[in-house]
């Protein structure tokens, strides 16, 4: 039988008490600080221990059973992949709010040549031109993807606005295939630094444009120049703004996104 050192109290002695016995000891109610060992051996059929008193903490358990390393390990590898579903999960969350918010932080702000779409900078103060500023012309451009059998132009080359005079643009896309197509378009104004200054009232980027096979149809573009524009000192050199518009071929996801359809 395998013996265990206990220590007690009074006196202070160490007796070796069988296992057996500990583990009886383990089993009592945690509602008594104080046990008699005596009353647990007398029990059991033995007299052969002195009395004694066994202080007993009522809130901790002493007699638990350390986790094995093999148990140990299982619960550290759970917490890592607990850890790492996390992340994972945080992380396709990003990807997929990114795209939509990063083009929400250009289109306020005209970040890498964006135009700026807030409606708050629309004001009819500032809807005022600027006569005694230059005339800034506005060069219109267009493109399609390959994947998309559209032709698709401006219909004027150019406009010369003053800052804070309004400006209506068209351009014509025409569906040159035998089926309906969706399109959407993205845009974009050079010189980068001149977007933010570049402020579109109405358009039609970034929204659904559906054309039925043979269809042609005249897009608008409402739009002015910032009135703070030539108090800019880094503004000085630009003369001209090009605004281009890509359109690509898109359709709906699986989670009913619209999205453009890769070039082959």
């Amino acid at each position: 039988m395998k013996l265990w050192c206990f220590k007690v109290q009074q006196p202070r002695f160490y007796y070796n008490i069988p296992r057996f016995y500990i583990s009886n000891f383990c089993k009592l109610t945690s509602n008594k600080s104080i046990i008699s060992i005596q009353e647990l051996l007398i029990k059991n059929g033995s007299n052969r221990f002195i009395s004694t008193n066994i202080q007993k903490s009522t809130t901790s358990n002493t007699c638990s059973k350390p986790l094995n390393p093999y148990q140990k390990r299982i619960d550290r590898n759970k917490s890592f992949l607990m850890y790492t579903t996390a992340i994972l999960i945080c992380g396709i969350g990003f990807t997929y709010a990114s795209v939509p918010l990063y083009r929400m932080f250009c289109q306020t702000t005209g970040f890498s040549g964006t135009p700026i779409t807030n409606s708050s900078k629309f004001g009819p103060e500032r809807l005022v031109p600027a006569k005694e500023s230059r005339r800034i012309r506005v060069h219109f451009n267009a493109d399609t993807s390959l994947a998309l059998d559209w032709s698709f132009i401006p219909q004027q080359r150019e406009v010369y606005v003053l800052p804070g005079e309004t400006a209506l643009a068209f351009y014509t896309a025409k569906n040159k295939s035998d089926q309906d197509i969706i399109g959407l378009a993205t845009y974009n104004v050079t010189p980068n630094k001149a977007g933010q200054y570049f402020n579109k009232i109405q358009c039609f980027c970034f929204e659904e444009q559906k054309l039925q096979a043979g269809e042609a149809v005249d897009m608008p573009v409402f739009f002015f120049i910032d009135p703070e524009f030539p108090e800019d000192p880094s503004m000085r050199d630009v003369d001209t703004i090009t605004l281009s518009y890509t359109f690509f071929k898109a359709k709906y996801d699986n989670n009913g996104t619209l999205i453009p359809v890769p070039t082959l």
